[in-house]
């Protein structure tokens, strides 16, 4: 069936070929028009971050390095419900635990595959104690595949280090939770 236009009447047929489109293309309308937008931005400012020196602003909801934190008494947060283990949709986190003389449940083993992660940050909306965090660090990485795989003594090493920053942008994005 020949090409009709919305417009046209009912057995209207749209001709195959448009004078329009002919001069247009013959007068090249498109390539000026690219040739003047770039044009009219070659010669302002360049907005380029030159990264290791200048640095972007980072959104508050960034998702970096993950982290383990402790109670202000120096217990590990993390009661072994296996949460974050369970809603990772990559299966990067892999928990195991004891229960202790006192009762209470603590993990053994607490590893993250950060080559499998996709920091979604279930992990860290599923924890009921806030223990795992995704801190704001972007700048890390690995020369080998082992290297990413953060054990429970690195992540609460990273956890403290970075509690004061992990804390204050913590408070700050509770109004939002």
């Amino acid at each position: 069936m020949p090409n009709q236009t919305p417009s046209a009447p009912k057995g209207a047929v749209e001709p195959p070929f448009s004078l329009s489109d002919f001069l247009s293309s013959f007068m090249l309308l498109e390539f000026f028009k690219g040739f003047a937008l770039t044009g009219k931005y070659a010669f302002r400012s360049k907005i380029t971050q030159e990264y290791p020196e200048e640095k972007t602003p980072l959104s508050p909801r960034f998702r970096g390095l993950h982290a383990l934190r402790r109670y202000d008494n120096g217990e590990e947060r993390c009661i072994a419900c296996k949460l974050c283990e369970a809603v990772c949709p990559a299966m990067a986190i892999t928990i195991e635990s004891e229960v202790r003389e006192d009762g209470s449940r603590r993990t053994t083993r607490y590893d993250i595959d950060l080559t499998k992660c996709i920091f979604c940050g279930f992990c860290e909306e599923s924890c009921p104690v806030d223990s795992i965090v995704e801190t704001h660090i972007l700048e890390y990485h690995g020369e080998k595949r082992g290297d990413l795989y953060f054990t429970k003594e690195m992540l609460l090493a990273v956890g403290d280090r970075f509690e004061r920053d992990i804390a204050s942008s913590r408070a700050a994005d509770a109004k939002y939770r």
